[in-house]
């Protein structure tokens, strides 16, 4: 798996409904979606959650191809936990036994579902990282939080602190591709040998690349301090987030999407 595959925090800019849409409803629907595709329990309630999220990949113009780069890295975790649950799930009937692994309709199912589950809550937060800048997220995240200001949290620096990490993490993942491809050049070999041989050939990787992230956290925080940077008091912004008709839409699709999975899970679909 190339480093240029992870696509987590990568924002591609368009005029799409869903880069559109207020990204604090983008957000309160992201859980709502979430929680039902835990609801989810069966063919069709797994079939309404996968085509709401086509549609909404569709609509937002990104190439599929760039959502499939961004799977890529949890494949391995997606086929263990589908082996997990296929032979240690002894629900249904037997289809197959080895020894003390057996295989049965219910883990079957189960693994099936598990690997849907996985696979839809990644490619949401893609769909989000994707059509929601960092900082627009940030102040969607800070005006939901608002309340915890009431019991003393830093609702403030604790989103400026996640949009910072999700603003350089496209930012480090080149830095250590061009430190690979510079490795690579002076004879560098990180595709030989055991695993334990690859993974102590990353060291050289990781000290320039440690360096290089404290040299621009060094910097970040000398030109906030250049803009007089304190994190209190009213922070003004560019542009004022205002719900729209399409964003009341958006919710209350969330809901009856909600709604609409955990009645088919009571009628067994």
């Amino acid at each position: 798996m190339a480093l240029r595959d992870i696509t987590l925090g990568q924002y591609f800019p368009g005029n799409s409904i869903i880069h559109r849409f207020d990204p604090r409803a983008k957000l309160i629907f992201i859980l709502f979606f979430v929680a039902a595709t835990f609801i989810a329990n069966g063919p069709i309630s797994y079939a309404a959650v996968m085509a709401v999220l086509i549609l909404g990949i569709r609509l937002s113009t990104v190439r599929f191809s760039v959502f499939r780069r961004g799977l890529k890295p949890i494949l391995l975790i997606v086929l263990f936990t589908a082996v997990m649950n296929l032979f240690f799930t002894q629900s249904g009937d037997a289809l197959l036994s080895w020894g003390i692994f057996h295989i049965t309709t219910g883990g079957v199912r189960q693994a099936v579902y598990m690997m849907l589950r996985i696979i839809l809550l990644l490619l949401s937060t893609l769909l989000l990282t994707y059509t929601t800048s960092p900082l627009m997220l940030t102040d969607g995240l800070e005006y939901l939080m608002r309340p915890l200001k009431a019991l003393k949290v830093p609702v403030h620096d604790f989103t400026m602190i996640m949009g910072i990490a999700l603003r350089f993490i496209p930012t480090l993942i080149q830095e250590t591709d061009k430190i690979i491809s510079a490795q690579k050049a002076r004879g560098a070999d990180f595709e030989s040998g055991n695993i334990i041989r690859r993974a102590k050939s990353l060291v050289p990787i990781l000290i320039p690349l440690f360096i290089s992230a404290f040299r621009r956290a060094e910097e970040l925080s000398i030109a906030m301090d250049c803009r007089c940077y304190t994190g209190s008091g009213q922070r003004t912004r560019l542009k004022e987030l205002r719900f729209a008709l399409r964003d009341i839409l958006l919710l209350i699709l969330g809901i009856l999407l909600c709604a609409g999975t955990t009645l088919l899970r009571f009628l067994g679909f």
